[in-house]
């Protein structure tokens, strides 16, 4: 039965070339298939990747942006899901922490963070 389950968990998931390497802190732009009614349409959801969780089929990861009138909205995406058509990463940011859970708290420009720059990235 373990087996059963863990081989149709394999067939769910995405392929390495298909994921970009994400990391808390970088800037992302994700595209998700919304069905509303009988019409389907991508919705782009841009913000600010705050944590990232694996465990195989299960993994997820959450992102955070600024709404209207300053208000933030996080949502959670599961990583292999159908539904998410393509996770585009805009820039990596440095960052010490796993989970930047301290981003709530963070209003205007206290909330920015450190982009990394190129002779980082070729380092990291």
């Amino acid at each position: 039965m373990v087996d059963l389950v863990a081989s149709v968990e394999q067939q769910q998931l995405r392929s390495e070339d298909e994921l970009p390497q994400l990391r808390p802190g970088d800037l992302v732009r994700v595209r998700t298939r919304i069905f509303e009614g009988g019409r389907e349409r991508v919705q782009i959801f841009q913000g600010t990747v705050m944590r990232l969780r694996k465990g195989g089929a299960n993994a997820n990861f959450t992102v955070r942006r600024i709404a209207a009138h300053g208000v933030g909205v996080e949502r959670t995406f599961p990583l292999h899901s159908p539904r998410i058509v393509k996770v585009e990463v805009l820039r990596h940011s440095h960052v010490r922490r796993a989970q930047l859970y301290y981003l709530r708290d963070r209003k205007g420009k206290a909330a920015r963070l450190r982009e990394k720059r190129l002779e980082e990235k070729a380092r990291a």
